[in-house]
Order: C-alpha cells, then structure tokens, then sequence
C-alpha cells in the first residue's frame, strides 16, 4: 500500500476518493437489493439518481429504514464528491497534470529519434558531454535519477527521462534500440558496468563509451562491452601537466576545440561510391581543393596510419582524420 502511494503521489487522494464511492455504490446497491428486495436494475439506477442528487423520484416505496439510510448515504455520496473535486484542484494548483503532459510528449518525441544519443547520468561529466554533443547539433537522450536535475534539464529543453539507467525498461524508452551511441557516466562504477552490459545485450551493435574512476577498471568494462572507457581524473591530470610543460601546444588545441579560432578536427568516412577510391593523397587534391590537412588514415581493418605519405592510397571504407576549416570540412563530405 505504502509502495503505492508513493507511485500515485498527488493522485492518491483521487484514487482514494474514487474507491470510497464505488463501495458506497455497491453496499447502497446490496442494501436496496437485500432489505428493500428490489432487483438489480432497480436498485443501480436508485443509486445513480441518488448519489449524483438529481432529484427524481423514488423507483420504488421505501421503508422508513430505507429513508433513513438513503439521507446517510446522500450525505457520505456528496461528501466523496466534494473530497474528489478538492483532490483534483490540488492537483492542478501542484501542476501535475501540465507535469505529466509535458513527459507524454517528451517521450512521444524521444519514441521517433533515430541515431542519437543516450546520455546516462547528467553530473559533472555528463552535463559537459551534453552540452559537447548538443552544440554539434545532435539528438540527446539523457537518463537521470535526481529531480532537481530533471526540472533544470526540461526547462533548458533537453531531452530526458527520470528514471535508473540500469534498468532495461528505461534504456528501452530512451530509444536504445534506435541510438548512434550510448554513454555512462555514472558516479557508480557498477552502475556503469551493468549500463555497459545491458546496452551491449540489447543492442550489438550501438557504440558505448564507458566512465572509470581508475586504470584497474578498465578492463572490467571493456570486457562488460565497452568501446571506448575514459577516466576523467586522468585526462584532467594531463591536461594540466601539458599546459605547464606545453603551453603552446595546449592553448592552440583548446582554441580550436573551443571555437577560439576556425579550426576543426574530423572524421571523414569514405564510402564505397566516393570519387577519392583508390586514388593517394597525391591524386586525390584534398590539400589545394579543399584546404585540408590528412593527418591520419583509419583503414576498415582497425588498423591506423598517421602522417600518411603523398602515395598513400585511399581505400573504401576508410575515415579520414582531417583538420582545416568547418566550411572545408563541409565541402569535401559532398564526396564522400
């Protein structure tokens, strides 16, 4: 009962009422059946008329036990009225209603994406992966537990569901069968193990990118299914060493990771059909065409290739790694 309760929250004292009235509907109905020994039609429609008050006379003579019991129950009748209508407008004063037609429609949205991503846990980390993935102009999906961290979110309209990101169920609503990519980062290592496992069952194929809070957990979740696991201690840890030991090198990366100056660093998947087949760099003009520099070759082996020569050939299936500028980067995905 108390589980319940708290499932229903402000319509618990709806439900409440609604049940208080239909048993006084079925004692009045067993009343009249059983003492005053009316039929069933007879009786039900007795206490239609007498419960919703509309004055119409008496179907049949009543006793003076019955008048009796017809007053009381008119009164305790009126009174579940009066107590459902006054736990409906509390209702509407708490918002609840505009509350939960504004989560039917998020998650009718969320039920027609296709290749976004799902975003699991909105802390410190998964706020900026969010805010990362947002300004590239990508769908998000983002499973959180906290309340105050699902108000925030829906009022800077991201997507998200409330909800635990380790239950199935809750993976499914956020479209998992239908993501580009999954990514936890849980503040529980657990938590991201069991995220990494159930994300990998459900759907083989779905890139997953893990959080660790150590080396030693790595392995654990790459072998949970993981495709890429990060440890932010770590990264943070380097970047600081690097802006001591590389100022230089650090400042120009962070300008053109930041938008500081019109600079981009891309992946650049060739297809089967693009013109740049079995063509090397050489032939290809990617360098005077578009202004892009090639600074590695991902072959569709795994295997990688950086600072390619000039008669490095580019075959189907490859991806480019290519810095220049988005306008550039734009231009040659024509084609690709």
């Amino acid at each position: 009962m108390l589980r319940l309760r708290s499932r229903l929250g402000s319509f618990w004292s709806v439900v409440l009422g609604v049940v208080y009235l239909f048993v006084i509907f079925v004692v009045g109905i067993c009343f009249y059946m059983m003492y005053e020994h009316w039929d069933f039609v007879s009786s039900f429609y007795m206490m239609v008329i007498t419960l919703s008050t509309v004055g119409f006379m008496e179907v049949n003579q009543l006793s003076e036990e019955g008048r009796l019991f017809t007053a009381f129950l008119i009164m305790a009748g009126v009174g579940g009225f009066v107590y459902i209508a006054g736990a409906f407008a509390q209702i509407l004063i708490d918002g609840r209603l505009q509350i939960l037609w504004g989560k039917h429609k998020m998650m009718k949205e969320i039920s027609k994406l296709r290749n976004h991503f799902i975003v699991c846990g909105h802390g410190r980390i998964g706020s900026i992966v969010v805010q990362e993935i947002a300004a590239e102009g990508h769908d998000i999906v983002v499973i959180e537990q906290t309340p105050e961290l699902i108000d925030k979110m829906e009022q800077d309209g991201i997507l998200c569901i409330e909800g635990d990101a380790t239950s199935d169920e809750v993976l499914l609503s956020a479209g998992l069968l239908h993501a580009n990519s999954l990514i936890s980062a849980l503040s529980s290592e657990a938590a991201n193990v069991y995220v990494t496992l159930t994300g990998r069952q459900l759907n083989p194929g779905i890139t997953i990118v893990a959080r660790a809070g150590d080396k030693t957990h790595i392995s654990r979740l790459e072998l949970a299914g993981a495709d890429r696991v990060v440890l932010p201690h770590f990264i943070g840890g380097l970047r600081m060493a690097q802006n001591v030991l590389r100022p230089t090198v650090t400042n120009f990366m962070e300008l053109a990771v930041r938008g500081g100056i019109d600079l981009q660093m891309e992946e650049l998947l060739v297809s089967p059909e693009s013109e740049l087949v079995n063509l090397d760099l050489i032939e290809s003009k990617i360098r005077p065409r578009f202004n892009l520099i090639v600074i590695a070759i991902k072959r569709a082996s795994g295997d990688m290739v950086f600072n390619p020569g000039p008669k490095e050939v580019i075959d189907a299936n490859d991806t480019l790694l290519a810095v220049g500028t988005k306008l550039n980067l734009e231009e040659i995905k024509e084609i690709l």
